[in-house]
């Protein structure tokens, strides 16, 4: 069965490379550890205000998922009959003469060594972007050094056409030190001076309604974020809103540095990422029960990216408590404990109340207490839905809670159970297809 599946992934590897080769779109592949779908989003958002554009949907990242996403199929779900049809539409689209996507946006996703080797066989990109990893990335069980981690994702360049560009985040050294290896022609973004595209003067956005202080869940909480980009000589705002980190800053700025690049208006650009559709589970301010507001950040977890949810909430001003609902962050090998008391460490500093969730999390609250956070404020849970029935009945009016963990742990079912509108929970969580 699995040398029967391997043939089929060929099949559709080998129609996806003559159906780019046939109608020539431009692809933007993205790579990473941290921020490829928020990325995803807000180029999609810029992009499709001037051409037709398609981008890969989650899970469409791998080898199955990138042909599927350039032959705009569905995945099969084992189903040989999907697989027939799959295939039979690559066929069509050789064939026929069809109204195909002008750009296609996709992310890459690889978890494992030789992953990223096995689709630069067949894959060609016109701009490859490739955002932080961070010290101890997701994934980074796998192997041996982050060293070797980089190296694997990195190969994602190998891709680029002789005119292809590179647009990489200034911020992460790891990420910036490719530029010394790069053939072609390299544009980076960040809050560092010496990026292309620069961001300054980030703040969190409240709704100050009749002069109200800021609280959370009601009028005056946060509802956004506002920073200025800068790039050769101007400097424009951007606002975005219903999300907060520094993540959706990223995010922005890669998606103008593509802009800038292919010539596009930056300044009619940046009008798009205003109230673009963001992806769920990435920093989404949503409302809370008992007028209180959530950040969601339940997508995914690892160190760099919990550490900057947690900088978010310390930044925050409310009248309520702080609250952090923090899951387990998988696939982190033998670095697991320590990566867990570090941001427990955070905590302590930021929030009034600590809840835990799964079995490595206790190393949270451990990390918590060890630099003086009160062991009456922590609770710990092995199961989130558990978790997030005893939060909605603690938390109280102006609070604000951040939700965060690793897919695994499915955190976005806390988020359920705190939500002022769980009817909407289709629409608003990740997830949602798989829920129980």
């Amino acid at each position: 069965m699995i040398f029967l599946r391997q043939i089929l992934i060929s099949i559709l590897q080998f129609e996806a490379r003559l159906v780019l080769e046939k109608y020539k779109p431009k692809v933007v592949s993205i790579a990473g550890s941290v921020g490829k779908t928020s990325t995803k989003d807000a180029l999609y958002a810029v992009l499709s205000k001037f051409y037709y554009v398609r981008k890969s949907s989650k899970g469409y990242g791998n080898e199955l998922g990138l042909p599927l996403a350039i032959l705009g199929c569905e995945k099969s779900g084992g189903n040989i009959f999907v697989w027939i049809r799959n295939i039979w539409r690559g066929i069509e689209l050789m064939l026929f003469k069809e109204d195909y996507p002008d750009w296609l946006i996709l992310e890459i996703s690889v978890r494992k060594p030789k992953s990223m080797q096995k689709i630069t066989t067949w894959l060609k990109s016109d701009i490859v972007i490739i955002g932080r990893f961070g010290d101890v990335p997701v994934h980074i069980e796998f192997f041996d050094t982050l060293d070797e981690l980089i190296l694997e994702k990195s190969k994602i360049l190998r891709t680029l056409n002789k005119n292809g560009v590179i647009i990489l985040n200034a911020d992460d050294n790891h990420t910036l030190s490719l530029k010394n290896k790069a053939k072609n022609k390299v544009v980076t973004f960040g809050f560092n001076k010496e990026a292309v595209l620069t961001a300054s003067n980030m703040q969190i956005l409240y709704d100050n309604i009749n002069g109200n202080p800021p609280a959370g869940g009601s009028a005056g909480g946060p509802v956004g974020i506002m920073f200025r980009v800068n790039y050769s000589g101007n400097s424009v705002p951007i606002t975005i809103l219903g999300a907060l980190g520094v993540g959706h800053v990223y995010a922005a700025l890669a998606s103008l540095a593509v802009a800038a690049e292919i010539g596009l208006n930056v300044i009619e650009s940046t009008q798009a990422l205003k109230n673009y559709d963001l992806p769920p589970g990435r920093m989404r301010l949503l409302d809370g029960v008992k007028e209180t507001l959530i950040i969601d950040d339940s997508y995914n977890s690892s160190p760099i990216a919990c550490e900057n949810a947690i900088n978010t909430l310390e930044e925050i001003k409310i009248s309520g408590r702080k609250i952090a609902v923090l899951g387990d962050m998988l696939e982190l090998g033998r670095h697991t404990d320590e990566e867990h008391k570090k941001i427990g460490k955070l905590v302590a500093k930021v929030a009034d109340v600590l809840v835990t969730v799964g079995i490595r999390a206790p190393n949270f609250a451990l990390g918590a207490m060890n630099f003086g956070m009160d062991e009456k404020n922590i609770y710990q849970f092995e199961d989130s839905r558990e978790a997030g029935k005893f939060v909605e009945q603690m938390i109280k009016k102006g609070d604000l809670v951040l939700v965060k963990g690793s897919q695994a742990v499915r955190m976005e079912k806390v988020v359920e159970e705190i939500m002022a509108h769980p009817e909407k929970s289709q629409e608003l969580l990740v997830r949602q297809a798989q829920n129980v």
